[in-house]
């Protein structure tokens, strides 16, 4: 629950309070909120937002008198997008020299909460209702690892579908009434435009990024290997983040051609019953999803354009560092030969110095002669089984998912400098044994070292058919090579 100094902070820092709080909110929440927001415009010039303001203002002027809203359209654009309100964002795009206007998070967030204010004709309950429900199930069936339970459920699963089939083959039809389409209609339409509202924040997380990677590429004096170490680490730690793989899921989703036309035909059917009155916005809703994640995507793709221009300007300068020693060196050779004595009278003495002149010699026969190593014997004590043994086992070896081994490595070194093997498994026990236990120390990514001290040893332990399994092992370090905390 916030407590009184942070509602005080939000009231006085938030973007989105203070545009509640402002004087001329009603024209701001109106104005941008219908350009930017309910036809999901992500980019506009300035000269024509300041056109489309401009009409705004002269009509309302018409209805309110001429000293409404005094100021210039260009000068309500200037103030909104300033650092003291925050609800507009000017940036320059390639190839452009017109500055362009994108609305941020706060202005979305303040104009979903004024619309949240008007009364609704319809409040449905039932279809948010099994929405939590189908929620819980997932998260309660997802984490259950038990084969058994999980077989349970799609034999459960398996005698709804055929009792449905059943039915309809008798011609008995489980139907929505009109009620129940508008309830989930209605849901389905706020979900979708609070999931367009999510992007631009996470577009904004985006771009800080890569403002603080210009920051540290324009501050660094280090040496190159170790800024790509520390860039490539927050690059990671983003993509690795629950927000990152989220994000990635619903772009890989929105990109398979299959379910792009299964949406779209989703929708299509949607909007032709009777009982939906249609919303133009969400029926292109697909579209303005793929537009939104393409904009985001693209914010990503600036990192890694930015990594390699500053890859390009590292070469550049050190090739010309190169060609400026090379051409030192031909000029303190012209130098010396121009200012060092004759040689009988003839031409300038060049004089050197040599680090040794003693030859080294190396004879043939001072290398010792091939002497044969000596047989070593061995006498086996072992003696032929009885019944033939059972080798079945030695073939019964399970892969080891090596990518999940890396995360959870990644994931234990995000705050701290270093961990151990025993941390990281009192953390996440080993599932497939001995061997799982064995391919930790052969782990070998960018970004991690391993440190292996044999003067000390620790225990580890872990569970295997049912029996308690322990090893000593030295001790097994994994650290990150600059040290830094990656958080």
């Amino acid at each position: 629950m916030l407590t009184h100094d942070d509602l005080a902070r939000l009231r006085d820092g938030h973007p989105a309070w203070r545009l509640l709080r402002a004087a001329n909110a009603p024209l701001i929440v109106g104005f941008l909120g219908r350009t930017f927001v309910e036809q999901n415009v992500r980019v506009l010039t300035r000269a024509e937002l300041v056109s489309r303001l401009d009409d705004e203002l002269y009509a309302l002027r018409e209805q309110l008198g001429q000293d409404a809203y005094p100021k210039s359209a260009s000068a309500y654009v200037a103030d909104w997008a300033g650092s003291d309100s925050a609800w507009l964002r000017l940036y320059y795009v390639d190839g452009s020299d017109e500055p362009h206007v994108d609305a941020t998070p706060a202005l979305e967030r303040a104009v979903a909460w004024v619309a949240s204010l008007q009364e609704r004709a319809f409040v449905g309950t039932e279809s948010r209702l099994h929405t939590l429900v189908g929620l819980l199930r997932q998260i309660v069936q997802g984490s259950d690892a038990d084969p058994e339970h999980r077989l349970e459920l799609l034999r459960a699963q398996q005698a709804r579908i055929e009792e449905q089939i059943a039915r309809a083959e008798a011609g008995e039809i489980d139907v929505l009434d009109p009620t129940g389409q508008r309830d989930r209609y209605q849901q389905f339409a706020s979900t979708a435009r609070e999931l367009l509202s999510d992007f631009r924040e996470v577009e904004v997380k985006f771009r800080a990024l890569d403002r603080q990677m210009r920051q540290t590429i324009a501050g660094w004096d280090g040496s190159k290997g170790e800024l790509l170490d520390e860039l490539l680490g927050d690059r990671n730690a983003i993509s690795e983040s629950d927000q990152g793989r989220s994000f990635q899921a619903f772009y890989d989703f929105l990109l398979s051609a299959d379910r792009q036309d299964e949406l779209s035909g989703l929708l299509e059917a949607v909007h032709h019953l009777d009982a939906i009155v249609a919303d133009d916005r969400v029926r292109r809703i697909d579209r303005d999803w793929l537009a939104a994640a393409d904009r985001t995507q693209s914010t990503v793709r600036t990192l890694s354009d930015q990594l390699r221009r500053f890859l390009d300007d590292t070469v550049w300068l050190e090739n010309r560092r190169v060609i400026e020693l090379l051409r030192s060196i031909e000029s303190s050779s012209v130098a010396a030969r121009d200012a060092g004595p004759a040689i009988h009278g003839v031409g300038p003495e060049i004089q050197m110095e040599l680090a040794g002149i003693r030859p080294e010699i190396s004879l043939p026969f001072e290398r010792p002669l091939y002497s044969p190593p000596a047989r070593p014997q061995i006498v086996s004590a072992v003696t032929e089984a009885a019944e033939p043994a059972e080798t079945s086992v030695l073939f019964d070896v399970d892969q080891v998912d090596h990518a999940r081994l890396v995360g959870q490595v990644r994931a234990a070194l995000r705050h701290r400098p270093q961990v151990s093997l025993g941390e990281i498994l009192d953390d996440a026990p080993p599932e497939q044994g001995l061997s799982e236990l064995m391919a930790y120390f052969g782990l070998n990514e960018d970004g991690i070292e391993l440190v292996i001290d044999d003067t000390t040893r620790q225990r580890v332990t872990w569970t295997d058919d049912d029996l308690c399994r322990e090893a000593d092992i030295p001790t097994l370090l994994y650290v990150r090579p600059d040290g830094k905390d990656p958080a």
